[in-house]
């Protein structure tokens, strides 16, 4: 456990499984307390981690989950979704799902807890969203891919917007990680793609990385999107 983190609060999305989980987990052994927010219960259970079922496609769900949440001095926005599709091919109602959760959820979850989040230059609040290095582009994954360069628009504006009051806000963008999205059967047609290294991220390292841009040694670390890729993006 990291003693220099005492008590501090950290809202995490997505909690059910995937990196969400695996986010909760590492911040739980990092000494922190957990809201979690997914659909459904996580299988972790810990006396640190508390639990708020709400559906983040559903503006009144979250806004009634946020209602009783008390201060968090960090937000990390986990939840994810992807459908895949060629041009042309992709339903509007998919296209439309992705932009509510990866985009609007976001800046509805950013509104509500920032705030009311702690400022100064080392030890300020802190928002890491999850992107993708998708949001460089893929064929058939187009509006996946505008969905999570959307979110690097937002992060960079809110950091220029945050930073006097020393809230960093970043964005980690994984690469093919082994998850059950892996394995979604929306993505038949387009599976993903083997990193240089020979093998998918794991969870846990996407989890590591998100856990330093929370601690205070991350403090001059702001409006920045930083790729977990395996080498994929070389």
């Amino acid at each position: 456990m990291n003693t220099d983190l005492p008590q501090r609060r950290a809202l995490v999305t997505g909690v059910s499984s995937g990196i969400g989980a695996a986010i909760a987990e590492r911040l739980l052994q990092d000494g922190w307390l957990v809201e979690g927010m997914s659909r459904s219960a996580p299988a972790i259970e810990h006396p640190h981690l508390r639990f708020t079922a709400a559906d983040l496609m559903v503006p009144d769900s979250v806004a009634g989950a946020l209602a009783g949440l008390p201060p968090v001095e960090a937000l990390v926005h986990a939840a994810g979704v992807m459908r895949v599709g060629k041009l042309g091919e992709l339903p509007e109602d998919d296209a439309r799902t992705m932009w509510r959760l990866h985009v609007e959820a976001a800046t509805q979850l950013v509104e509500h807890v920032v705030p009311r989040m702690p400022e100064g230059s080392a030890n300020g609040g802190r928002v890491v969203l999850i992107g993708s290095r998708t949001a460089q582009g893929a064929a058939g994954r187009g509006q996946y891919a505008a969905t999570k360069a959307a979110m690097v628009g937002l992060a960079r504006s809110w950091a220029i917007e945050l930073a006097p009051r020393g809230i960093t806000v970043n964005v980690v963008a994984p690469g093919a990680t082994d998850t059950p999205m892996l394995k979604d059967p929306n993505r038949t047609g387009l599976p993903p793609k083997l990193p240089p290294i020979g093998r998918f991220v794991k969870p846990e390292e996407v989890a590591a990385l998100t856990a330093f841009l929370l601690s205070d040694s991350a403090a001059a670390i702001t409006g920045q999107q930083i790729l977990v890729c395996g080498g994929a993006s070389l």
